[in-house]
């Protein structure tokens, strides 16, 4: 197939950037014909508040570059992943302008919340699920903190909800998790356009020995992450098992702080992704504290790629993606005192953790290995053009 690619990348690259480049080299690895549009948010800088919001809502310059691509290329899909905020959905229009199919991975809730995480002040929030308006996004300051940035993304949503953006210039959206899709239905997106994939890893980095004798965190240190809980949990740890937490964030400067004071703790800072698997495969288990939602932790799958356990909190996705005493273990979201209760659990019991190594990675071996998620994207590529007629493409 001939497929372009459209991504927004972040300024800190992230989980969602890897499964782009995991995808486009599954495709190609198997013969398709993929062309990479990407824009990048480093550019952001040198634009005006005014500028960005029009970008976010409408822009131009994507649609013309868009456009120019897909005249030259012709494919028959453009899938796009992020499109926030400088290639905005003014692209889908581009692409049906040109005859291909589109489609949508949602890595987020960003059709749904001005954050896109569901999230506010250390809890899940679903304020402006399913609202034509979400205004209480603007009043909370929900995206950075700031209510003129958060009223252009509440504007931008507000605006292609009322053009029907959502519901008629997209063929097919990719959920990664049922639970990802039934949010997504809730917050107004229509059903029988929403397939679900979940991700992958590839190359497959192949399982590790697990005799590392650590816990690993790998992700963005911020709140929703559950960090704080992380911390605290390994306060009441004391040296029973390291902790090694691998990434960057806004709560960088607390995780200094507690590995000063907690020779347990210790920060490895940003690492390139083969490291990241090393370190992930010796793990005796990987913790995965989060309190948002968590469209799909990709993390977890390179962990069970690993053979490595995951202990996570029981919200959302994650509880949909670990199998509790079987390829991990769940504890209450925000709760040290449980997450810690766990950790001593699934390290007091050698066999018991030997199996869920074995189990982990068999199910890696079931669900998500490169084969198994090409063979759905093949079946989600070919829905999407079989789709009935447009009659904007009539021509």
């Amino acid at each position: 197939m001939k497929v372009v690619v459209a991504h927004n990348f972040y300024k800190q690259p992230g989980g969602e950037d890897q499964c782009v480049a995991a995808e486009v080299a599954m495709l190609r690895a198997r013969g398709h014909d993929v062309t990479e549009y990407y824009l990048r948010n480093d550019s952001i800088d040198a634009m005006s508040g005014l500028q960005l919001a029009s970008r976010m809502m409408w822009s131009r310059p994507a649609v013309r570059e868009l456009r120019q691509i897909l005249r030259a290329r012709r494919p028959q899909i453009v899938h796009f992943h992020n499109t926030f905020p400088l290639i905005s959905p003014a692209a889908y229009y581009a692409a049906r302008a040109e005859n291909a199919r589109v489609v949508q991975t949602l890595h987020n809730f960003r059709l749904c919340c001005p954050n896109a995480l569901l999230f506010r002040d250390g809890s899940v929030c679903e304020d402006c699920l399913g609202k034509a308006i979400p205004w209480r996004g603007v009043a909370h300051k929900c995206y950075r903190d700031d209510y003129v940035a958060s009223a252009a993304v509440a504007a931008m949503l507000t605006m292609h909800r009322a053009l029907g953006t959502w519901r008629n210039a997209v063929d097919t959206y990719i959920a990664l998790t049922k639970f990802g899709r039934r949010k997504l239905i809730e917050g107004g997106l229509p059903a029988g356009k929403i397939a679900v994939k979940p991700n992958f890893a590839f190359p497959d980095p192949g399982p590790g020995s697990g005799n590392g004798g650590y816990a690993i965190y790998v992700g963005r240190l911020s709140a929703e992450k559950g960090v704080k809980t992380l911390l605290k949990a390994w306060r009441y740890l004391g040296n029973v098992l390291p902790l090694k937490l691998i990434g960057d964030g806004p709560m960088a400067a607390a995780v200094t702080e507690a590995a000063a004071e907690n020779a347990s703790i210790q920060w490895l800072g940003s690492m390139p992704l083969e490291a990241v698997y090393d370190l992930l495969g010796e793990a005796a288990v990987l913790v995965l504290p989060s309190q948002c939602y968590e469209a799909f932790a990709r993390v977890i799958i390179e962990a069970f790629a690993k053979g490595t356990p995951v202990i996570a909190s029981k919200l959302g996705a994650m509880a949909e993606i670990v199998d509790d005493g079987h390829t991990g273990m769940f504890f209450e979201p925000g709760d040290p005192p449980d997450l810690a209760a766990k950790v001593r659990s699934i390290i007091a019991d050698p066999l018991k953790l030997k199996c869920m190594r074995q189990a982990a990675r068999r199910t890696f071996d079931r669900n998500f290995t490169a084969d198994a998620n090409h063979t759905i994207l093949m079946t989600i590529y070919d829905g999407a053009m079989r789709a009935g007629s447009r009659p904007e493409l009539q021509n």
